[in-house]
């Protein structure tokens, strides 16, 4: 299996850009998809943004799509979100998962996602 960190969080201003870093140990990363998931007070964690396993496949919810960016390194076991023009809407905690079913077409279900980090809060003032 394989354990996360996420990092990379904080408080920042409408517009400001932030970018998220997932730290994998144990299993190599390079057999998961990995995903970006948020969830806001009171609200149901969603999908923000996956990646196929060796990058080549990416996939956003419509509304982060041209500001967010998802991108992976498996010799660095890293997989980072740039996020860029922050919205108070973004305003979440911020979770990095690993699906190790190895489909094609990266996993946009939270269900599909067997392991996942503590999360990182990213908190964007209007």
């Amino acid at each position: 299996q394989v354990q996360l960190v996420e990092s990379g969080g904080g408080l920042v201003q409408a517009g400001d850009s932030l970018r998220l870093s997932c730290a994998a140990s144990g299993r190599a990363m390079g057999t998961y998809a990995m995903g970006w998931f948020r969830q806001a007070p009171a609200k149901e964690r969603e999908f923000v943004a996956v990646i196929g396993r060796s990058g080549g496949r990416t996939s956003y919810t419509d509304s982060v799509k041209g500001r967010f960016t998802i991108s992976r390194d498996d010799a660095k076991n890293t997989v980072w979100l740039q996020m860029n023009n922050l919205k108070p809407e973004d305003t979440a905690v911020y979770y990095c998962a690993a699906d190790p079913q190895r489909t094609i077409i990266p996993s946009t279900s939270r269900t599909s996602y067997a392991y996942w980090g503590q999360g990182t809060q990213v908190t964007v003032s209007s």
